[in-house]
């Protein structure tokens, strides 16, 4: 339902950039209770990871009536998906975290995830100390949501990767509580990691030039954002940054395997530290798409500003931007065409269907130097 006979090939024309990539997704989800509407079974998720050939890190969507069957469902769908997918378990605090980290850990799980916003906790909850020290004795990695919906977490992160060493400290969401900073913290904390599960171009921009390449982490948020879309985008913002093949290859699944692996992370070298360019005719088509992303979450159907993002887009075919100005308008006219369909996304309506469009094209107008494969793109009706 995502174009996926699009993407796909778009995928495949991009990732030949980087040969022997090897994609772990380190951020995806499986569950049908979540209260947010969200449903995925470990098929539609391991479908989605089929489009790009990518593995992933799975936990349990929010379940209101505790995690441990949640947990035995993430492990048993793990283990019959032919190795495509690895299990984290999922805590409450409130709930004998320790025991039931031991418990699922001893059952297959390979890490924890946390989520500060579905179980209203702080980091610093006193019950999670011995989950940290667990996690710290055994090297596991620890998966936290650091995105909307709670306040910044970053000066207890810091300390907890200070206090626990063994512990790999995973934040979600490119870590947008606190990324204005703590990005000056990452290269004296190497088992501090932040996943790249976010939608924003500038705020990936940001992780991809101001993070040291061996502490970021590829991940989609699936089944919030499908794969291919996030590996899409984030590749996009890895070349544009500037990083190497190894890099990249790293960032995109490496550092992941050797975390699962319980092996100490490479060190990728340090963050790129560019400052990195906006060409100011894409940056006008980049603000009308992302007011446009903001009122579709609102609502409402932002025909006003995509009218104003295709006419900003009319820069001529001789212009240095034309190439991504082609790609922005074949990503809406693919969402008008998605649209048109009128079958939906299978996300609730709430989430704004057709999202993704906009957000690949706002991606686009901040990477003019990676080249857009406008052959796959242009294909909506295929």
């Amino acid at each position: 339902m995502f174009y996926d006979h699009v993407t796909g090939p778009w995928w495949a024309e991009l990732a030949q950039q980087v040969p022997e990539l090897d994609v772990i997704d380190v951020h995806t989800h499986i569950g049908q209770n979540d209260p947010d509407g969200f449903k995925s079974t470990g098929q539609e998720l391991c479908d989605g990871l089929d489009a790009i050939g990518a593995r992933g890190v799975v936990f349990p969507m929010q379940e209101p009536d505790g995690y441990p069957p949640a947990n035995d469902m993430v492990i048993a769908e793990s283990a019959a998906s032919d190795g495509r997918l690895t299990p984290f378990l999922r805590l409450d605090p409130e709930d004998a975290p320790l025991a039931e980290a031991e418990r699922a850990l001893d059952a297959g799980a390979r890490g924890i995830k946390l989520h500060p916003r579905g179980e209203a906790f702080d980091l610093d909850h006193p019950a999670l100390a011995d989950v940290y020290a667990l996690a710290g004795e055994r090297r596991l990695p620890v998966l936290v949501h650091a995105g909307r919906g709670i306040p910044p977490l970053g000066h207890h992160a810091v300390a907890l990767c200070e206090r626990y060493p063994g512990m790999n400290l995973i934040l979600a969401h490119a870590c947008i509580t606190d990324l204005a900073w703590i990005w000056r913290a990452a290269p004296d904390l190497p088992n501090l990691f932040f996943d790249t599960s976010w939608w924003s171009a500038s705020d990936l921009a940001a992780l991809w030039t101001m993070v040291p390449p061996g502490q970021i982490l590829f991940a989609s948020d699936a089944p919030y954002s499908p794969p291919a879309w996030a590996a899409l985008n984030n590749l996009r913002c890895a070349l544009h940054a500037g990083l190497t093949h190894d890099q990249i290859r790293l960032a995109f699944g490496g550092q992941t395997r050797r975390l699962l692996d319980r092996e100490d992370p490479l060190d990728g070298g340090p963050a790129m530290g560019t400052t990195v360019e906006v060409d100011p005719l894409l940056d006008r088509v980049y603000t009308f798409l992302v007011a446009a992303v903001g009122q579709a979450l609102s609502g409402e159907e932002p025909a006003e500003l995509l009218t104003l993002a295709r006419m900003a887009c009319s820069v001529g075919d001789d212009a240095p931007q034309a190439e991504a100005c082609a790609g922005m308008l074949a990503l809406m006219d693919m969402r008008a065409a998605f649209l048109a369909e009128g079958q939906g996304d299978g996300r609730p309506v709430r989430f704004a269907p057709g999202l993704q469009f906009l957000i690949a094209a706002a991606v686009i107008a901040r990477t003019p130097s990676v080249p857009v494969a406008l052959s796959p793109v242009a294909s909506p009706g295929d």
